[in-house]
């Protein structure tokens, strides 16, 4: 039975399907104290399985079903929902969910907090100008920002023009005993696909254009013709989902890739998969601050990934990773072969990407920084 009480968190976002942004929202419901904050998550669209990895029975998952466009009737719906739900803090992330505050605002006594976790395909920069316009007048409305990078924190700052004051820079946290063991669990590999002096590189995440998985297809191709014995040395292994699955499918069959490549879909084991990879690449157009970085930092991973948004905070080129230019391929290709050709290097780095985890990325600190901003809206120091 839930204790109304308790103030109650409405989380609106987009979808609840597997993501970094979702990912993060879930560990800090999770780990949020029962008595101490209640959470709601309200999606614009639809939720699928991922909203199973929510561990308490009494967070809600509402989904609204929104139309494409300006679907009114779900502005209308909203509201009503708001009004029932009689929330404390009303916090929207990223830019399809901003102008919801306008409805938070109209509700008496409601505190308004807006994240932001990274950017999409049409905006990757932060520079256009209709998105901007909307942003600059909903920084009257919004106040509190949390921005997951110190690369979004100043964008917020000197773009947006949003007062220092009124945002707050919170890392997401990564468990760290969850990703320092594999697991017994059978990864399910095509035949022949693992062997014992086989080098994996992968990458875990949505397929997506912004993710740009295509040009790691294409590095790996391109690695594959450097030296002969990488041709059955080498595998690469994606795990994730997304719109981008068969045109990337298509790609690898183009490139001639074969059985070398593992399309291994959206899984709940990544612990493992990360386990079984020795090289994590991630060569996204655009990022926040990437949690299967961190994870597979936690994991004890070189990282090789492009030097956009907020991974700089997180790998530093030369110690626990290689950065690389955006949707530059061969210099994808040369980070790869680097590290390809260096055991020593590739172990080296990942030591240092574990020992950056332990020390600066947790998630009860995580928890506390984002409740400590609803203490604060709410002048209720608990």
């Amino acid at each position: 039975m839930q204790n109304h009480a308790v103030p109650l968190i409405v989380n609106i976002i987009y979808s609840l399907k597997s993501g970094g942004l979702e990912n993060g929202l879930v560990n800090i419901i999770n780990r949020t104290p029962p008595d101490r904050y209640r959470h709601v998550i309200i999606c614009l669209t639809e939720a699928d399985d991922f909203v199973k990895r929510i561990q308490s029975p009494d967070v809600q998952v509402i989904e609204l079903n929104k139309k494409p466009g300006h679907d009114f009737d779900m502005y209308w719906r909203l509201w009503k929902l708001l009004r029932a739900l009689e929330p404390a803090v009303v916090h929207t992330r990223n830019l399809s969910t901003l102008e919801l505050q306008l409805l938070a605002c109209m509700c008496p006594g409601v505190k308004r907090v807006h994240g932001e976790h990274g950017r999409d395909m049409s905006d990757l920069d932060g520079s256009n100008r209709k998105y901007n316009i909307l942003r600059k007048f909903m920084k009257r409305i919004v106040q509190q920002y949390i921005a997951v990078s110190r690369d979004l924190e100043l964008w917020l700052e000197q773009v947006v023009e949003v007062p220092s004051a009124k945002v707050r820079q919170i890392y997401n946290g990564v468990d760290v005993e969850r990703f320092s063991e594999p697991s017994d669990s059978e990864l399910g590999a095509p035949p022949g696909y693992f062997h014992e002096d086989a080098i994996v590189i992968g990458t875990v995440g949505r397929l997506a254009e912004v993710k740009n998985q295509v040009s790691l297809l294409r590095a790996f191709a391109a690695l594959l013709k450097l030296n002969v014995d990488y041709d059955d040395k080498l595998r690469l292994l994606l795990v994730g989902d997304g719109p981008m699955r068969e045109t990337l499918q298509q790609e690898s069959e183009a490139l001639h890739l074969g059985d070398r490549v593992w399309f291994a879909g959206n899984r709940d084991d990544v612990p493992d998969f990360l386990h079984s990879m020795d090289i994590f690449t991630l060569p996204s157009l655009g990022e926040g601050v990437s949690n299967t970085i961190l994870e597979a930092m936690a994991t004890g991973l070189p990282i090789i990934a492009t030097d956009v948004g907020g991974t700089p905070e997180l790998v530093t080129d030369g110690e626990n990773g290689l950065l690389v230019l955006v949707d530059d391929v061969q210099a994808l290709t040369e980070g790869i072969e680097k590290l390809v050709s260096d055991r020593a290097l590739r172990e080296n780095m990942g030591n240092n990407s574990l020992e950056r985890i332990r020390n600066s990325f947790n998630w009860q600190k995580t928890v506390e920084q984002y409740l400590s901003v609803y203490d604060k809206l709410l002048a209720c120091h608990k």
